[in-house]
């Protein structure tokens, strides 16, 4: 029997869809052919409902006009993802603040999201808890890392990739008697991101901590993403500047040179938070009409008197064998001054977001197939 009636899906749409053989490889699910290969009047011919799917379960036919191709869709796809036949639009790829769990310094209390090493790479339920605490709140603090040289990278390759840059495959977070940034001295550091002078910036960073006797040198983290909602909130006119003037951020020394523009708050075709870039440090001249830069400083001053808001910050203090993982596109990491004499050596590294929510995937994959 005819459902040509109940066939909402637009044609294009759906034959793009086409889970056939002759659409798709077999053996890697990718397209065969162009969306320039097909008619120009492609339109839906004869439907019929009943008929099986290539994985056995109930399915719906569909015969083209005007090449006559046959395609074969899952009813269950169907219900699951067509436009306007119950198939509501997805919330994104899990990169934007629709995804995440916001939160403040008092959300997590008594609840820090920890795992100690062993059972991390023993156990993959645990392993599947913490790296879904760094997608959905932004950071984990694995305990019980062997506090030893280069371990750091060991880490990273339980769910990535590391992302070498000028600093090399690893860099040292200690105090440097040439340094070429502040980060390798004592001094105090406020909330900021990393690497902003990037496209694409290092998305994950690790920072693994081999001592820590110096007086001083506590760490925080504020989730930028909860700041720049505050901020739209508070003063979306504000917040608006700070979404729409480029920024340049450079970073120069005796063997690099880098730069990039854009905003301190990005945001996806939906205006939803996907990336915050902030960099005391790294902002260069401000080249924009005199009324353009009125505004983009009032913003930037607003942002940044409510990124230090201490209800914000979540501080805590690393001891030898922590590794602190987490989200250089949205957590801004700060540090109180140290004392230069005492010992304070971490090792970091950066990775990206890509590879951990990969190795995600395929381990709730593996979990349902046991």
């Amino acid at each position: 029997m005819s459902a040509t009636r109940t066939l909402h899906p637009p044609a294009f749409w759906l034959r793009d869809n086409c889970p056939c053989a002759d659409c798709r490889d077999p053996r890697t699910g990718q397209k065969l052919f162009q969306i320039t290969d097909l008619p120009e009047d492609l339109a839906v011919g004869r439907v019929r409902d009943g008929v099986p799917a290539a994985d056995g379960s109930p399915g719906r036919e569909v015969r083209w006009e005007p090449d006559g191709h046959r395609s074969v869709y899952p009813q269950a796809w169907l219900a699951a993802h067509a436009p306007g036949a119950g198939g509501a639009p997805r919330p994104g790829d899990g990169r934007t603040e629709a995804d995440k769990e916001l939160w403040a310094a008092a959300d997590l209390h008594g609840r820090l999201p920890e795992a100690g090493w062993e059972a991390y790479t023993g156990d993959r339920r645990v392993r599947i808890r913490a790296l879904e605490s760094v997608a959905r709140l932004g950071f984990v603090l694995l305990r019980g890392v062997p506090p030893r040289d280069r371990m750091v990278l060991d880490v990273a390759r339980t769910f990535g990739f590391v992302r070498e840059t000028n600093y090399g495959e690893l860099f040292e977070v200690r105090v440097e008697a040439d340094p070429n940034n502040l980060a390798f001295t004592g001094a105090r550091i406020s909330p900021h991101t990393d690497n902003p002078y990037r496209d694409p910036v290092p998305t994950l960073q690790l920072l693994h901590c081999l001592s820590n006797e110096a007086l001083g040198g506590d760490s925080g983290l504020v989730d930028g993403f909860r700041a720049a909602a505050l901020l739209r909130a508070e003063d979306p006119e504000a917040f608006a500047v700070l979404t729409r003037v480029p920024v340049e951020f450079a970073f120069a020394d005796a063997r690099t040179e880098l730069r990039a523009h854009r905003p301190l708050i990005d945001v996806d075709p939906l205006g939803r938070v996907r990336e915050i870039r902030f960099n005391n440090r790294s902002i260069g001249t401000l080249h924009q009409p005199a009324a353009v830069v009125e505004e983009f400083y009032a913003a930037y001053r607003t942002f940044a008197e409510l990124l230090l808001r201490p209800e914000l910050q979540l501080d805590f203090r690393l001891v030898p064998g922590d590794c602190l993982v987490f989200d250089n596109t949205r957590l801004l990491h700060a540090r109180t001054a140290f004392a230069e004499s005492g010992a304070r050596h971490l090792q970091g590294t950066y990775a990206d977001l890509d590879g951990l929510l990969s190795t995600l995937a395929v381990l709730h994959r593996e979990g349902d197939r046991a």
